[in-house]
């Protein structure tokens, strides 16, 4: 038998918590001196009070608790409760971990105000180019809303592609544009944004059998362009310095910048990302 300091230790808990599941009738001592009041344990307490922590970071009210262990659960069901458990936490650090890295471009912008070179800007022509492209919709033109669409659009896309034999003759390029039905009128909320994610090809226009890609022919159009480079969820700051040229010039722009992807090695902090804005005199 061990005393109730000894039993905590052991259970990696705090007497007074063991205290408190007496109390609530949660984790009864196996034995109680009716002389002391001192409260002693059995090591086959153990399980229970395992049971009983488990439960608890899982989420569950200790009167939860209670009832799932007064029903006997086993360590397999236990096991497979605490498994998911763990994907809706990882799930949890991976967007928490999202928003950070979309604080983190947001400091970086305002941190860059300034500094980047609207001489760097290049006015040109953009060629006619022809790209097979996937199609998704984003809730919104956001970072965290654009990157969970596009990312496995290209993932698909190459397969499928080689599936097909076509082969890329040129550079990624991905393109947005409002849904029919998107409004960006100042009394409405931004409606859902069509995801292109193409890369260029030689092949004919139309679709590609039934694999969802389809071959379009991009029009020639006058651009402002810039370079960006590192991971296009800090591309904020170099679209901003595109707008600030914008307001000065006295063009204006028409959609969403197109991204040609120059260079993609596997460390996205040396992407090299072309912007393409369409633009139109006055």
């Amino acid at each position: 038998m061990f005393t109730i300091g000894d039993f905590a230790r052991y259970g990696r808990v705090s007497p007074r918590m063991l205290r408190h599941y007496d109390a609530i009738g949660l984790l009864r001592p196996d034995r109680t001196d009716p002389a002391t009041g001192y409260r002693f344990y059995g090591a086959a307490q153990l399980a229970r009070l395992n049971r009983v922590i488990a439960l608890k970071e899982l989420g569950f009210t200790l009167q939860e608790v209670g009832s799932i262990l007064d029903d006997e659960i086993t360590a397999q069901e236990l096991r497979g409760m605490l498994r998911l458990r763990r994907s809706e936490l990882e799930a949890a650090m991976a967007a928490a971990a999202a928003r950070l890295n979309q604080v983190e471009a947001r400091l970086r912008t305002i941190e860059s105000e300034g500094r980047m070179d609207t001489d760097d800007i290049v006015v040109k022509r953009v060629p006619a180019v022809r790209v097979a492209e996937l199609t998704g919709t984003a809730a919104e033109f956001r970072p965290q809303d654009i990157t969970p669409v596009i990312t496995p659009l290209y993932e698909r896309l190459f397969p499928l592609l080689a599936e097909a034999g076509v082969t890329p003759t040129g550079p990624g390029i991905a393109r947005y544009e409002n849904t029919p039905d998107g409004d960006t009128s100042e009394n409405t909320a931004v409606g859902a944004i069509l995801v292109h994610a193409g890369v260029t090809v030689s092949a004919p226009v139309g679709p590609i059998g039934d694999t969802g890609v389809h071959v379009v022919e991009l029009p020639s159009f006058e651009a402002a362009t810039l370079v960006h480079r590192g991971p296009m969820d800090t591309v904020l700051s170099t679209e901003q310095v595109l707008a600030r040229w914008l307001d000065a010039s006295g063009y204006g722009a028409v959609g969403y910048c197109r991204e040609v992807s120059l260079e993609c090695p596997e460390d996205h902090e040396k992407w090299v990302t072309e912007l393409q804005q369409r633009i139109v005199r006055g």
